[in-house]
């Protein structure tokens, strides 16, 4: 089997399964052209002797890709890059367990799906890759806030409640038939006192007529 198509093979199998030795942080990510981005390979076996791959793969594993050998880190020599790529641009060191790939302004045909692997004897072993999506503008997440105008609070006057039931109770009645009564008792002494002195005043008037006719006939 040619290497390169038992490359492709593993490589699919690690998008697939991937693998526990390796572990690759962050699964996605998206990044603004010329922008720098750090992609991790954490290994979890011991790796005093061995060297550890980055590749990239451009597009979704299928029987025509491609993928690029980018760098290795090798205990001995450090860094060792590939011929085809800028070695400003790529850059892979140790942090203890994990091994960084670093990548200086990046551009959009560096988007791709980023893998980390470990050659044995005979088999290699991937991570499960690191998709990585280049682009000019990063869309907005964050909105600006509205500021919600307070509402204004209109007193309303409350409504008379209608009443239900009787209007007057029987003691309110009777004190209104007691004061209507009461009116008119004095309605009528009123007017009985006003004809007695009308009756007095005309006997009045009376007498003094007379009293004049009486004292010449006298005389």
């Amino acid at each position: 089997m040619r290497p390169r198509l038992w490359l492709l093979l593993a490589a699919q199998l690690a998008v697939l399964h991937g693998s526990s030795v390796l572990q690759q942080t962050p699964a996605y990510i998206k990044v603004q052209t010329n922008k720098m981005v750090m992609l991790s390979c954490e290994a979890k076996i011991s790796l005093s002797n061995m060297r550890i791959y980055w590749l990239r793969q451009r597009q979704a594993p299928s029987s025509d890709s491609h993928h690029e050998f980018l760098a290795l880190w090798d205990s001995a020599k450090g860094t060792i890059h590939s011929e085809e790529v800028e070695q400003e641009k790529v850059a892979v060191f140790r942090d203890a367990s994990r091994f960084i790939l670093n990548l200086t302004s990046v551009k959009p045909e560096d988007s791709g799906i980023y893998f980390c692997m470990i050659v044995g004897s005979p088999e290699l072993t991937f991570g499960k890759g690191t998709q990585l999506s280049v682009v000019d503008f990063l869309p907005t997440t964050a909105q600006p806030t509205k500021k919600s105008t307070p509402k204004r609070r209109v007193c309303r006057l409350p409504r008379p409640e209608t009443q239900k039931g009787p209007l007057c109770s029987p003691i309110t009645l009777g004190l209104l038939v007691a004061g209507v009564l009461v009116l008119l008792v004095s309605l009528g002494v009123a007017i009985h006192l006003c004809c007695r002195r009308r009756r007095a005043r005309l006997r009045f008037m009376k007498q003094l007529r007379l009293h004049p006719l009486e004292k010449c006939s006298r005389y």
